[in-house]
Parts: C-alpha cells; sequence; structure tokens
C-alpha cells in the first residue's frame, strides 16, 4: 500500500511566528490608515506625489525581502523575492480593470485613489480569507496542488483566449450582476457627491455612483484572489509569505495606478506573459503534485522559477513597446499638429 502524499501527511513550516504575525497584520493596518489620511481630502494626484509613493511602495518590501533572506536563508528568500513579483505583474492586470471600471463610471480625478483604496481594502480581506483557506486546503486535502494547478492552467487559456481574440476589454455597467443588485433595492443619483456613498433626496436614502463603483470593485476582487492566491501557493507553501506577498503588492497600487496609468495602454502583450506564467505555475504544481506520489517526477526549483517569471516579463515589456512604438509616435505628431 502506497503511502499518502508528504504534503498532506506533514504540517507546513512557516516562518510566521505568533509575534510575526501581529507585527506584519499592524504595520499593514497602520499603511491602510496613512494612506485613508492622505486621500482624506479629494485631490488629483501628481506625478510627483504618484512616484514619491510608488518608490516608497516598491523600497519597503525589497527591504522586507532582504530581512527575510538575512534571517531566515536564501530558500525563504528567494521565495519571497518570486512571490512577490509574481504578485506583483498580477496586480498591474488588474490595474486594467480597475482603470476601465473608474472611465465607465466617469469617477472624476479627485475621487479616484479614494475609490482604489477601498479596492485595496478589499482584496486585502478577501485574500486573507482564501490564503487562510488554502492553507487549510494544503494540510487536509491530497489533490490540493492538483487543484491549484488546474485553476491556474484554466486561468491561463482564458487569458491567452482573451488576448487572442484582439477585442479590448470593455465594460458594460448595466450588464454588471452587483449593480443591477443594488439597483433593485436603492435609486441611484446622476452625480457624485464627493467621497459620501448615499445622500438623502426627496426625503429618501438614495446611493451615489461612488458606492456602485466601489461595490464594482470589490466584486473583480473576488475573481483576482481565485488567481492570485494560488498562484502564489505555487511558489510558497508559507501562509506566512503568501499573506506578505499579497499585502505589499496591494499596497501600492493606489500611487502605481497614477504611475502607470498612461503607460498600461502600451503594454499591450502583458496578458500573454501572464498566461505564461500562470500555466508556467500551474505546471509546477501539477508537478509538486505528482512528486509527493511518485519522488521520481522532477520538481522545479523554485530560483528557476524566478529566472523564468523576469525573462517573461521582460519580452512581452519589450515586444509591446516596440508594438505600440509608431502609435506613441503618431499621437506625439497629432498633438504637435494642433497646437
Amino acid at each position: 500500500m502506497s503511502d499518502l502524499p508528504y504534503l498532506a501527511a506533514t504540517e507546513i513550516q512557516s516562518v510566521g511566528t505568533p509575534t510575526l504575525w501581529g507585527v506584519t497584520i499592524a504595520g499593514v493596518l497602520a499603511l491602510l490608515v496613512l494612506d485613508f489620511l492622505v486621500t482624506r481630502r479629494p485631490h488629483e494626484v501628481s506625478i510627483r506625489e504618484a512616484l514619491g509613493w510608488s518608490a516608497f511602495y516598491i523600497a519597503l518590501p525589497l527591504a522586507f525581502g532582504a530581512w527575510v533572506w538575512s534571517r531566515y536563508g536564501s530558500r525563504q528568500g528567494v521565495e519571497y523575492l518570486t512571490g512577490y513579483l509574481v504578485e506583483k505583474s498580477l496586480s498591474v492586470d488588474n490595474l486594467f480593470v480597475f482603470m476601465l471600471l473608474l472611465a465607465a463610471f466617469a469617477v472624476p480625478t479627485a475621487l479616484a485613489q479614494r475609490v482604489l483604496l477601498y479596492g485595496i481594502v478589499g482584496a486585502l480581506v478577501l485574500r486573507a480569507v482564501f490564503i487562510a483557506l488554502g492553507a487549510a486546503a494544503l494540510q487536509t486535502l491530497d489533490f490540493a496542488f492538483l487543484l491549484f494547478a488546474i485553476i491556474l492552467i484554466l486561468t491561463a487559456v482564458k487569458l491567452l483566449r482573451d488576448a487572442l481574440s484582439g477585442h479590448e476589454q470593455e465594460v458594460d455597467i448595466n450588464k454588471m450582476r452587483s449593480v443591477k443588485l443594488l439597483r433593485r433595492f436603492m435609486p441611484v443619483t446622476d452625480d457624485y457627491h464627493g467621497t459620501r456613498m448615499t445622500v438623502r433626496l426627496a426625503g429618501r436614502r438614495t446611493l451615489t455612483p461612488f458606492a456602485l463603483v466601489v461595490v464594482a470593485i470589490l466584486a473583480t476582487d473576488v475573481v483576482f484572489a481565485v488567481d492570485s492566491v494560488p498562484a502564489v501557493y505555487g511558489i510558497t507553501e508559507d501562509p506566512y509569505l503568501v499573506f506578505a506577498t499579497n499585502a505589499f503588492a496591494l499596497l501600492g497600487l493606489r500611487a502605481l495606478y497614477f504611475v502607470l496609468h498612461a503607460a498600461l495602454s502600451r503594454l499591450v502583450h502583458l496578458s500573454y506573459g501572464l498566461a505564461v506564467i500562470l500555466a508556467f505555475i500551474g505546471v509546477k504544481l501539477g508537478l509538486h503534485w505528482a512528486h509527493g506520489i511518485w519522488s521520481g517526477v522532477p520538481e522545479i526549483p523554485t530560483l528557476a522559477s524566478l529566472g523564468v517569471i523576469i525573462g517573461v516579463l521582460v519580452i512581452v515589456t519589450l515586444t509591446s513597446l516596440r508594438a505600440t512604438r509608431g502609435k506613441v509616435t503618431g499621437e506625439k505628431q497629432v498633438v504637435a499638429e494642433r497646437r
């Protein structure tokens, strides 16, 4: 009689002590409070402000990764950095959807960062739940890694199919289930009222478009969590490192949105790259599951995964910039002629 896969028979080893978990969660909450204070007064975000916050939210996780490396060793350090890179790459793809939603709801520029912040908070909560469920599944279900592998490969196929279709993503807010559900229970005003989600008109409590876009953003967070959590579990089985990579990748989204807003339209091949990365991690998870059944099945080292992910991202970035170079030149020429 064959033994059960080792990944179900042993406890997942984690670097996250109760103290480290407490300090990390307190730090994340403190950063969220800081972001709420920054966005308390609605204003248009300047490129200088966005670059400053982006630099901070890139330096912070890198410094944390250096600490993990020095404290726990190169294995955990590489797992953390690889997981962070995967989550950051997926978060850039998430920004495409956020950008479409903000445009579809005609969100005023001054209110955009508060909408993004609500989306980040929702994403953090949802991913914390998915991370806990994922950790429990890995400890109790023999086929959890195989299930995660299937989810990632199916997601990769969908991304690739959408990219090959050549159709630009569009958002029809009238067809969104979350919006239709809200409108069944409460009326909606035509105009924004700052960051208020409800106002009283003619003696009746009424939703504002701000509430609708926040709910729409939160609804998309569920889809993103389904993709991103299995992806990072394909890099590390440590729930603490999974949470840390997700938290650091999400915290910088608000500032990154304003930095990349113009550049996002040029990353036309990003979906292809993410499809390759998700499929690769799916195969890695499948091999890891099979290795637990039969040790003769080879596994993909995390360091090799890091090399593949970096290579794919570099290639799709360069090909995207090359593919859109003529478009940018043409746009600049049109602007010059109008002047």
